[in-house]
Parts: structure tokens; C-alpha cells; sequence
């Protein structure tokens, strides 16, 4: 049987007892009936891993004694921030939790022209909490020991304007530039994946202001949640850990 994976999220040690958070206390003893002596693996999105056996085990609380903890890296060496206009019901879901086993370091939801998602600041709110553990979730899942930020809504330009060093990417139909072009070496991408309906004439202008380089992914016009997964896997095939 597999050992599951479960995030703690405070720092662990070796030869701490903790009780689990409520969320992991609700999948390991409601979900996956768990119950004292079976073992776990813990991380806490240090890049470290830890073994831990459940001393304590009910529907409600767990708790669990931290065996031993060792360095677990399988961070891509291309650090890559999507910034993806939000996509309408669970689209946006998806987009999240793929892109986060394909190794994004960094979400951004954005709010462009055509943006087809209209929620109040409380529905934002909630919304942005549900993504997390999706994030969450999708780390326990595929290994990676370091939770991928997912930041607050903002608009789209306000995001275009930031400047962190990165190489700044926009997909584009009539692009002269495939990823395959793009000069080595690239270690920090920007990578903005546009609505449903795409990106305005006004917003594709804009990107142009703020340095964005338009890329062409081939002669087929894509949904969003693929455009963004599509982009992903070719940067990270390109300069990253895949292939």
C-alpha cells in the first residue's frame, strides 16, 4: 500500500508529536481510515520530508510522532509564474492543480476585459482558499514538497507592470516567436495565458508596453485550460526538468 502524503502546514522536527491540521485529519481518519501504528509521510514546504507513525487516531483529531526528516527536491530549475484570467466553473480548478503537478512555482488569477468570471469580494475570497488546496493537494499528490504560491485576483495590467527580472510571455495566433526560438538560457518566466475569448486588441497592445514577448504554440486554436498546460509543458521541456 501506498504511503500517503499529507502537508502540515507548520515546520516539523524530528521526535515532535503534533496532531494533524483539520483538513488532514479529515482525510486521514474519515477518508482514507487510518488508525494507530500506520505510517505517513509528512511535509511542511521546507523541501523536506518526514516519516511519521499515528499514535492517536479518530474521525476528528489525529495525532502522529515524526520519525526522521530528509531533503526531498523536485523543484523544476525553471521558475515559472502563470498568470491566468480566470476561466469560468471548474476550468479554473483544473488549470490550478495541472499546473501545479507540471512544476509552476507561482498563480496569479486575473481580471481581464473578457473575463466571463464576475464574483463579489467574499466570493473572491473563498474562491481563493479552494484554490490553495487544490495546490495542496495536488503537491501531496505528485511529490513536490514545496507549495506553489497562489496569489490574490488582480487586474491584468497590474500584473503586466510587475517587473521581477523574468522573461515575459504572451500567447499569441500571429506570433513570429515559438518556444523552441527562445534563446538559452532562461532561468525566471512570465508566463500570461488570456480568457476564454482572448485577450483585446487594447490588452494585447498593452502587453507589448510592459516587454511581453508574443509566442505562437502551433496552428490550432486551444481552450484556455489547454493553452496554459500546452505553454507550461513546452517551457518546461524547453528549460526546465521535463523530457
Amino acid at each position: 500500500m501506498r504511503i500517503p502524503r499529507i502537508y502540515h502546514p507548520e515546520l516539523l522536527s524530528t521526535g515532535a508529536e503534533i496532531y494533524l491540521s483539520d483538513d488532514a485529519a479529515n482525510h486521514v481518519g474519515r477518508v482514507l481510515r487510518m488508525s494507530n501504528g500506520q505510517a505517513l509521510q509528512l511535509f511542511d514546504g521546507s523541501n523536506q520530508v518526514f516519516d511519521a507513525i499515528i499514535t492517536e487516531a479518530s474521525k476528528k483529531t489525529v495525532k502522529v510522532s515524526i520519525l526522521d526528516g530528509k531533503l526531498s527536491d523536485h523543484e523544476s530549475p525553471l521558475n515559472l509564474h502563470l498568470g491566468q484570467v480566470m476561466s469560468r466553473g471548474e476550468k479554473m480548478e483544473f488549470t490550478i492543480q495541472k499546473s501545479v503537478e507540471l512544476g509552476v512555482n507561482t498563480i496569479t488569477p486575473l481580471l481581464s476585459e473578457r473575463c466571463g468570471v464576475k464574483l463579489d469580494t467574499e466570493r473572491l475570497d473563498k474562491k481563493l482558499q479552494q484554490w490553495k488546496k487544490i495546490a495542496i493537494s495536488a503537491c501531496e499528490q505528485c511529490g513536490r514538497n514545496r507549495i506553489p504560491e497562489i496569489r490574490p485576483v488582480m487586474p491584468l495590467e497590474s500584473w503586466c507592470a510587475e517587473n521581477d527580472g523574468s522573461l515575459k510571455l504572451n500567447l499569441h495566433p500571429r506570433a513570429s516567436h515559438s518556444i523552441n526560438t527562445l534563446p538559452l538560457p532562461v532561468e525566471k518566466v512570465r508566463l500570461l495565458i488570456g480568457p476564454e475569448g482572448g485577450l483585446s486588441a487594447e490588452e494585447i497592445e498593452m502587453t507589448a508596453k510592459y516587454q511581453f514577448t508574443d509566442i505562437l504554440l502551433g496552428p490550432r486554436i486551444l481552450r484556455t485550460e489547454t493553452t496554459a498546460l500546452t505553454a507550461i509543458t513546452a517551457l518546461q521541456v524547453r528549460f526546465g526538468d521535463l523530457g
